[in-house]
């Protein structure tokens, strides 16, 4: 028996240089996994040889598989896909039959085996949205119609494409063609899916009250409990001649927080993501770089080039024309097939599993890692620009799911920001002091007492509902990860944060897109202190050109220890907050706090 030797040097390198790529590439605004497969192919065989391929990297990287998929299964929210339901289809199929196709056509027409081109034509039909809190939040779309559609679309294409990649294995693994062996493969299929969905919606959940019920609250046997579930979906689907990532992502859709009790879910949610998305899959994306011939940019342009364009070309239109019976126009079409182009996750994972059952070759893997790099760079810039054109033409359309704006701190000027915001949207109040959330309640505001750090409070509050959140507390810590909690737990679209220029804690930097109230910091303890003692008056001043809040306060000659501009109201009466991320317009009027000399 051949020894198993691990290498600790080498998984503390491979996991070092997963982390510092993924660090990297966020800056820039891209997830994690382009910045894992870029350093991968840098350090790993490809080009410096640093890294090495061991069997203790390539154990973890299976597992990481594994786990990875249970976690997208976790994530997705049938919830969404009734949002956008009808609309979501329709991009869904367009987004991925249309490059499905193009891609087939590509390889067969260029030599490759019909084999190899349906795996080539299920990487490029997929769509990953790993990037979409992030893009959506920058891009304030999360409580618009595209939003929801390219959600929806997302999952019912990675879903549609995990069923067809299970198909095609199977029938690479059995090389059979006669009508029988095909029925057989079929009926195999189709009982893995009843099997699996029956254990999930009818054994899991009466499995979980009884666990609830017992008293047991230990996490750790949780988790334990998780991982036989996924083990054993993942044999379920070996038996029936699929790939085990189709029985792990299975699991994950059926593993959810009602199974166990809410304390213990939290918990588990957050060891298994630090397990999957933490540890085993940034080593899978690294060895996945490994594979990689970067010679193909010699050997190969033409056809990495073709294929990339296909991609691109195929589900922008794709999507775009298979979404006009929604009538929401060809435009709104063509905007969500920009935010659908990239590829990610499951693409990768179903290149490295062709490669390594021989059906695709290293330089058809090469071209389709670099067709996910290429692809997944497009979406910000493509969105950006495609939105922006949307907006223009006044087409964007709002959900309306989102509204209500929660204030962090109860004080003389959340008070009074709140007293404006209070015919235009919900208004609630939150503070850990008893006395001054009753004293919120008793100015005729919605309050909340309560620890805004404690993800309980902010469950309570049906933050997923929210639309802007301001920290407006004296202490810039609870101001910023009570934001970051809201913008990252919550994905509330709207956040904006006080900052004390005194405070040595700062996180603000940290906090991607999270808007400075006031547009720069303020003593915020000192004109508490003049409202509390009527030491300070409303008044407003007009605005007469287009320019950033940040900028204006510059023009203006602000000095923001007498002056301060706090909200932003236009000709229609309509106010906004005075942010850093906020410009004012022609005709808008400033209103500012002036302190009495």
């Amino acid at each position: 028996m051949e020894e198993f030797h691990i290498n600790i040097l080498n998984i503390s390198a491979v996991l070092l240089a997963a982390y510092l790529g993924g660090v990297a590439i966020r800056k820039i605004g891209y997830p994690a996994i382009l910045g894992e497969l870029l350093i991968g192919i840098v350090l790993g065989p490809a080009v410096l040889g640093w890294l090495e391929y061991s069997e203790a990297v390539k154990v973890l990287a299976e597992i990481g598989i594994i786990l990875l998929m249970v976690y997208i299964g976790m994530e997705i929210d049938f919830r969404d896909l009734k949002k956008a339901s009808w609309a979501g289809l329709l991009a869904a199929i367009g987004g991925f039959f249309v490059p499905f196709v193009l891609g087939y056509f590509a390889i067969v027409w260029t030599g490759g085996t019909p084999i190899a081109g349906l795996f080539v034509a299920i990487a490029i039909g997929v769509t990953s949205l790993a990037t979409k809190s992030r893009i959506l939040i920058d891009l304030k779309l999360l409580n618009t119609r595209i939003a929801y559609v390219l959600m929806a679309g997302a999952l019912i294409s990675d879903t549609l494409a995990l069923v067809i990649f299970s198909g095609i294995t199977n029938f690479a693994e059995t090389n059979v063609v006669n009508i029988t062996e095909l029925l057989l493969i079929g009926g195999k299929i189709l009982v893995f899916f009843g099997l699996t969905i029956s254990i999930g919606a009818f054994l899991l959940p009466r499995l979980g009250k009884y666990i609830t019920r017992s008293g047991m609250k230990n996490s750790t046997a949780y988790f334990t409990l998780i991982l036989i579930v996924t083990f054993g979906y993942c044999e379920l689907a070996e038996l029936a001649g699929m790939h085990s990532i189709l029985g792990a992502f299975m699991a994950g859709l059926f593993i959810k927080d009602n199974l166990f009790p809410k304390k213990i879910s939290k918990e588990l949610n957050k060891a298994f993501y630090d397990v999957s998305i933490g540890f085993m899959a940034p080593i899978f994306f690294v060895t996945a770089g490994f594979f990689v011939d970067v010679t193909v940019f010699q050997t190969d342009l033409g056809l990495l080039i073709l294929v990339t364009s296909l991609a691109i070309v195929g589900k922008i239109v794709g999507t775009a024309l298979f979404y006009l019976p929604s009538r929401n126009g060809w435009r709104e079409g063509i905007t969500i097939g920009t935010g659908m182009n990239g590829r990610g996750a499951v693409e990768i994972i179903i290149a490295e599993i062709g490669l390594g059952m021989g059906i695709i070759d290293k330089t058809i893997f090469s071209i389709l890692v670099f067709m996910a790099i290429f692809t997944t760079l497009t979406v910000p810039v493509l969105l950006s620009w495609t939105t922006k054109w949307l907006r223009k033409r006044g087409e964007l359309v709002y959900m309306d799911e989102r509204r209500g704006i929660v204030f962090l701190g109860v004080n003389p000027l959340s008070l009074i920001l709140a007293k404006y915001f209070k015919d235009q949207t919900p208004v609630t109040l939150i503070d850990n002091n008893r006395e001054l959330a009753a004293r919120a309640e008793k100015a005729g505001f919605n309050s909340l007492f309560g620890n805004a750090l404690h993800e309980d409070m902010w469950e309570d509050l049906q933050a997923d509902n929210v639309l802007t959140v301001v920290g407006m507390t004296t202490n810039n810590r609870v101001n910023t990860l009570a934001a970051k909690m809201a913008k990252e737990k919550f994905l509330v679209p709207e956040i904006a944060v006080a900052q004390s220029p005194s405070e040595e804690f700062n996180e603000t930097t940290e906090l991607e897109n999270i808007n400075l109230l006031f547009a720069s910091p303020i003593g915020l303890d000192e004109w508490v202190h003049k409202m509390q003692h009527d030491e300070a008056g409303e008044s407003s001043i007009p605005v007469e050109k287009e320019v950033s809040c940040k900028e204006w306060i510059a023009e203006n000659k602000i000095d923001l220890e007498n002056t301060l501009p706090i909200l932003i109201e236009n000709e229609k009466g309509r106010i906004r907050l005075f942010s850093s991320a906020e410009s004012v317009q022609a005709g808008d009027k400033v209103l500012v706090l002036k302190a009495e000399k």
